[in-house]
């Protein structure tokens, strides 16, 4: 049995690459899968969860649940086909799902079964994670550790100048989680734009025929990055490098500093992520700090991920 994880996403390309990363490594476990809005409507995630859980054939006792639909800023969140697709999955359409969704309390089933040994991923926006702790404070309390992906530290945004996707769509949200998250991991983009998938990569992985979604997805994907970026050598993989950490954790380095997450509703400053690096500063005990991941070693990242999604071992 591997590390168990509850994964949060608004579950798209790189969410898709994540899960099926997860499928294929028997060091993890997902036992659950939370689907909110963010690459695309909550509607259209949970269609994908389902299809991809279908795929797959995931076990039954894996939970599927409906997140948030919007962020706690109160607005409607802003969706992003270009990148992941008019539905989430590039090319691919998922079809509709009639089932339950609403069925978030199944969170604190997860956790109080899995106590003191679940690990949460929370890889799209972080509303339905700060639920949780403005609704259940204590209980989170028995999760072992959380892994964000999210943020860009003194590196550019991809929504902003300054702000990455995640964290602008809802700041709000990531200040109530770094407030009362303890154990936690931030991957931002610092180390997520540079966890790239070549198009040499993909198509090995798919001609060895253990990831069928690899291809169509990727190439999808890596169509949007080139088109903005033509000297960007493959796809990065902003999700999966994230659940990776959960069990890779000499893959990185690290700083552990207090975060500043910019509220204000500018166009350019908002959801901007800051660090405190002042060497001056003497942080007292109430100064909430998290481990950052700086940096990453690409090669580690490599031979892990193709390993995996190959079932042949890269060294």
């Amino acid at each position: 049995m591997g590390q168990k994880v509850l994964f949060f996403g608004d579950v798209g390309i790189d969410d898709t690459i994540a899960l099926t990363y997860a499928y294929l490594n028997d060091e993890i476990d997902i036992v659950g899968v939370v689907s909110d809005y963010g690459n695309v409507s909550r509607e259209k995630t949970i269609a994908n969860v389902h299809y991809i859980a279908k795929m797959f054939n995931f076990p039954g006792e894996v939970k599927i649940i409906g997140g948030a639909e919007v962020p706690m800023t109160g607005e409607q969140p802003t969706f992003y086909p270009e990148v992941h697709g008019e539905y989430g999955l590039g090319p691919i359409e998922p079809g509709t799902y009639e089932g339950v969704i609403e069925n978030f309390f199944e969170i604190v089933n997860l956790i109080n079964q899995y106590e003191n040994e679940l690990i949460i991923v929370n890889v799209g926006r972080l509303t339905s994670l700060a639920t949780m702790f403005i609704l259940f404070q204590s209980l989170m309390k028995k999760v072992k550790a959380y892994y964000i992906m999210g943020g860009a530290f003194w590196v550019p945004g991809n929504v902003t100048a300054v702000s990455e996707a995640n964290f602008h769509g809802d700041p709000i949200a990531v200040r109530i989680v770094l407030t009362y998250a303890n154990n936690l991991t931030i991957i931002p983009l610092n180390v997520t734009d540079r966890a790239l998938v070549t198009p040499e990569m993909v198509n090995y992985i798919d001609y060895k025929g253990k990831a069928p979604l690899v291809k169509p997805l990727l190439e999808f994907y890596y169509k949007f990055y080139k088109n903005n970026n033509p000297l960007i050598q493959g796809s990065p993989v902003h999700d999966a490098i994230t659940l990776m950490a959960s069990i890779r954790e000499d893959m990185f380095s690290y700083k552990t500093l207090p975060v500043h997450i910019v509220l204000r509703d500018e166009m350019i400053a908002r959801g901007q992520s800051i660090a405190d690096i002042r060497p001056y500063i003497q942080f007292g005990e109430q100064e909430k700090k998290h481990r950052i991941a700086f940096d990453f070693n690409y090669n580690y990242f490599f031979n892990d991920f193709m390993s995996v999604m190959t079932g042949e071992e890269f060294k």
